[in-house]
């Protein structure tokens, strides 16, 4: 399927296009189309997806029965899809939203500072961190759904037709006690066994004593998605405190993307990142 999330993105881009053509302000089409100015506006803002009214609009602007009018009700209709990730709300929001985008993306680049990356993430690990999450306050997850929405997504990522997954993490994520030793260790070897000889995954560490072209320090963790239609917006999320920042700028992703190249050329070798990986899990075992 297509990423919801991203085809209401570019479901507005579409209407707004269409306005802009026609040369109607907002309050004269939400006028001819019998609804409010509000409503014109979370349509054209990709917060409302109603099949009805993109229908009324298309026929104000002259769009009936043409290649554009499938096109743009395509976007409408698959906008309006409900995901896997509808039935597990108690995954959490943030989670929620990284299924979203991974259901049709063609390529995932992420940078880990702090954790394992989620789709490469362990029951038992996503358990470890969400109880270690609950101890510094109340969070809107429980440990076995969100254990369960990792599972779920990384079902995804290996469909036939998932997306490629490229992924540089900072040596800190993976030599800090991030969980109990026993979990850890095993978290670190599954991660090692899962890109090691995958075709579609790639897995880098950044050693600490890394040097950065042009001291080009990632401020936070960050993911870009990019999309099998070309008209689609690529994605950036970067991770806050308290949720994600999502952009779709092109000046914007195109600086992460950058970045992200610029920590990938820094970064060890697969092979010696999947080599580290084990290397630290054994020693993990012996943590008190």
């Amino acid at each position: 399927m297509n990423s919801p999330y991203v085809r209401r993105l570019r479901l507005a881009h579409e209407l707004r296009e269409l306005r802009k053509e026609s040369g109607l302000t907002h309050e004269q089409l939400a006028k001819k189309i019998g609804q409010s100015r509000a409503q014109i506006s979370r349509l054209e803002n990709g917060h409302v997806v109603d099949l009805d009214d993109v229908m009324k609009i298309l026929e104000v602007f002259g769009v009936v029965d043409d290649e554009r009018w499938t096109g743009v009700m395509t976007i409408a209709r698959e906008a309006s899809e409900r995901g896997w990730w509808e039935s597990n709300r108690a995954m959490g929001e943030r989670q929620a939203l990284s299924a979203n985008l991974e259901a049709g993306a063609a390529s995932i680049r992420e940078f880990q500072m702090i954790f394992i990356p989620g789709l490469l993430q362990t029951p038992e690990f996503a358990r470890a961190r969400v109880d270690a999450e609950t101890a510094l306050g109340p969070v809107d997850y429980s440990a076995d759904r969100a254990a369960e929405g990792r599972v779920g997504r990384q079902r995804m990522l290996r469909r036939p037709d998932g997306p490629t997954y490229d992924i540089v993490i900072d040596e800190l994520a993976i030599r800090r006690a991030s969980a109990p030793p026993e979990v850890l260790r095993a978290q670190l070897l599954h991660m090692a066994a899962t890109v090691n000889g995958s075709p579609k995954m790639t897995a880098q560490v950044l050693p600490v004593t890394a040097s950065i072209e042009a001291y080009g320090m990632p401020r936070s963790a960050f993911s870009i998605y990019t999309f099998a239609d070309p008209k689609d917006p690529r994605v950036v999320t970067v991770d806050t405190v308290t949720d994600d920042l999502v952009l779709t700028e092109v000046e914007y992703v195109s600086r992460y993307e950058d970045l992200f190249c610029r920590l990938r050329e820094a970064a060890m070798p697969p092979e010696k990142s999947c080599d580290l990986l084990i290397e630290i899990a054994k020693s993990a075992a012996g943590r008190p």
